[in-house]
C-alpha cells in the first residue's frame, strides 16, 4: 500500500471533528484513504467538514454526537455501521476546558462538564466499539489528551485532572484489550491556536499572552492540527501495528 494511502477504506470516527484539531484529523484521515464519520455537537460544523472532504474527493458523513450522553454515543456508532458496515477507528478527539482562573473560582457545574466531556466520553465510546472490534480482532482507539497531563499549568488544574486520567486510562484499556487485537494510544498535544485558546490562556488572548506560552515551547511554535493529524494517522496506521499504550507527545520538546 502506497504511503498517501495508508488507511485506505479503514472506517474512522472522529468526535469534535467540526473544528480544531479533529477537522485536521478528519481530512488528513480521508486523505489516506479512510471513510471518515465526522461527529460533533455542532451539526452544521460536522457537515460543512464533511462536505469539505467530499468536495475534495475523500468519503465522510456528518454526525451530531453529544459525547457526553451515552444514547448520542450508541446512535454516533450506529450510523456509522449503518453507513460503512463496520468501525475500525475511534479518534476520542472532542474535550473541552475551563477558563484558565485558580482552581476554586470553577463551579461545579463547569467541573462536571469538563470531565463528562473529556473523561467519561472515552468510557462511552469504549462501550459502544469495544464489541465490534472484539467481533472484529481489531481496532484502534485514539484519545486526544494533552501535555497538561504531564507538566499541568497554572490555573488549569481540573482540566489537567482530565487529561491524566485520559493518558491512564489510554494505558489501562491498552494493556486489557490487547489480547483482543485492540490497541489503544493516546496524543498529548502542546496548546494550539484552536478554538479553546482563549480559554487556556492566562488573561486575554493577546500577542504577549501567546508569546509566553511559546517561550515555554523548545521548538518556538504553537501546535498546529496537521502537527495533530500526521501522528494520529501514525498511531491509526499499520505503521503502528505494534505500539499500544503510548502517549505521544507532539510538544515541540515541552514536557522534557
Amino acid at each position: 500500500m502506497s504511503e498517501t494511502k495508508k488507511l485506505q477504506d479503514r472506517v474512522a470516527i472522529v468526535t469534535g471533528a467540526g473544528g480544531g484539531f479533529g477537522e485536521g484529523i478528519a481530512k488528513l484521515f480521508a486523505e489516506l484513504g479512510a471513510k471518515v464519520v465526522v461527529a460533533d455537537w455542532r451539526f452544521d460544523a460536522a457537515e460543512k467538514v464533511a462536505a469539505e472532504i467530499e468536495a475534495a474527493g475523500g468519503k465522510a458523513i456528518p454526525v451530531h454526537a453529544d459525547v457526553t450522553k451515552n444514547e448520542s454515543v450508541a446512535a454516533m456508532v450506529a450510523a456509522t455501521v449503518k453507513q460503512y458496515g463496520r468501525v475500525d477507528i475511534l479518534i476520542n478527539n472532542a474535550g473541552t476546558t475551563h477558563k484558565n482562573q485558580p482552581m476554586l473560582d470553577v463551579d461545579e457545574a463547569t467541573f462536571d462538564r469538563v470531565y463528562a466531556t473529556n473523561v467519561k466520553s472515552i468510557y462511552l465510546g469504549a462501550i459502544h466499539t469495544v464489541p465490534l472490534f472484539k467481533q472484529q480482532r481489531s481496532g484502534v482507539i485514539i484519545n486526544i489528551a494533552s501535555t497538561a497531563g504531564l507538566r499541568p499549568r497554572p490555573g488549569l488544574s481540573w482540566y489537567s485532572g482530565t487529561k491524566g486520567a485520559a493518558i491512564t486510562l489510554t494505558k489501562g484499556m491498552a494493556i486489557e484489550l490487547a489480547p483482543e487485537g485492540i490497541r489503544v494510544c493516546a496524543i498529548n498535544p502542546v496548546m494550539g491556536a484552536t478554538g479553546l485558546i482563549q480559554d487556556f490562556l492566562p488573561g486575554e488572548d493577546s500577542e504577549a499572552t501567546r508569546a509566553k506560552i511559546i517561550a515555554t515551547i523548545p521548538m518556538g511554535r504553537m501546535s498546529t492540527p496537521l502537527d495533530i493529524a500526521k501522528a494520529t494517522a501514525f498511531l491509526a496506521s499499520d505503521d503502528a501495528e505494534f505500539i499500544t499504550g503510548v502517549a505521544l507527545e507532539v510538544d515541540g520538546g515541552r514536557c522534557i
